[in-house]
């Protein structure tokens, strides 16, 4: 299978409300290479903002057929059986597509919190998802990780096991956590793929034979070599991706294809991490 590409994103997400109109960290950077180009990283101040950066730059890359790798730096799956027990079906594109249906974002609200007890409501005790950072209390929701009861799903990913300091997706509020991005990113990929339907593989879930594929990514996987980068912007969300951009676009197609080299299974896998 070909696993080069022309054009190389990825996208460092934000889980929260709007930030401000000056570039800012903890929101939403996003960085293009494309025949040997990159460019400057690109600050969005919130996901409405991004979704229709995406949308529009896709279809220019389609238009001009140009092959894509975009990285996203938040969870495309939950522990195994989640799925399966939310939604009836043992796929984490079923999930991706629950969350599209009840997911409400703005730029200045959203209903994550909602949601997240939502998807508590179905299991025996309190959880997995926690950490409600809202002013009111959520049913289902408990704030803290030791309130939790619930002891249906494994508390981490295989790959989280995997990969010292990687957070599990239950969490949604706190340092580190990557819970809110994963709920609040994965209803804008599931309308990317609904719009370029047929152009989209999802990495590991699916073969990547399509010009654009959607690839999870850690930048925290390649610390040291961001620390090298500092030069490249004040804000180190910037310099993150844009690091991370040179190193996947510095890769040639046997060590790109090794790395995507990872058995499909249904709760996903980073970018970077041996299988």
């Amino acid at each position: 299978m070909d696993l080069t590409f022309d054009t190389i994103i990825t996208v460092d997400w934000s889980g929260g409300h709007q930030r401000p109109v000056t570039p800012s960290a903890d929101a939403i950077w996003a960085s293009v290479w494309r025949y040997g180009m990159q460019e400057m990283p690109m600050y969005f101040r919130n996901r409405q903002l991004v979704e229709f950066w995406l949308r529009v730059t896709l279809e220019e890359e389609l238009k001009f057929g140009r092959r894509v790798f975009v990285g996203f730096d938040f969870a495309f799956g939950f522990p195994e059986g989640f799925a399966l027990a939310l939604t009836g079906q043992d796929d984490p594109l079923a999930l991706w597509g629950w969350l599209e249906d009840h997911i409400m974002d703005s730029p200045q609200a959203n209903n994550r919190f909602e949601v997240a007890g939502l998807m508590n409501a179905p299991f025996d005790g309190v959880g997995p998802l926690w950490g409600n950072a809202s002013s009111t209390d959520v049913e289902g929701l408990p704030r803290k990780g030791n309130d939790r009861t619930c002891t249906a799903f494994a508390e981490k990913r295989q790959v989280e096991t995997r990969t010292k300091g990687a957070f599990p997706v239950w969490q949604l509020a706190g340092a580190g956590a990557v819970g809110s991005q994963t709920l609040m990113g994965l209803p804008v990929l599931e309308r990317l793929r609904r719009r370029f339907a047929g152009k989209v593989s999802v990495w590991p879930f699916e073969p990547l034979d399509t010009p654009i594929a959607f690839v999870e990514v850690w930048p925290s996987l390649y610390a040291d070599d961001i620390a090298k980068n500092a030069d490249v912007h004040a804000v180190k969300d910037a310099v993150q991706v844009h690091t991370l951009t040179q190193i996947i676009a510095a890769m040639d197609a046997q060590t790109l294809g090794a790395t995507l080299d990872v058995p499909p299974n249904v709760e996903g896998w980073i970018f970077g991490v041996p299988a």
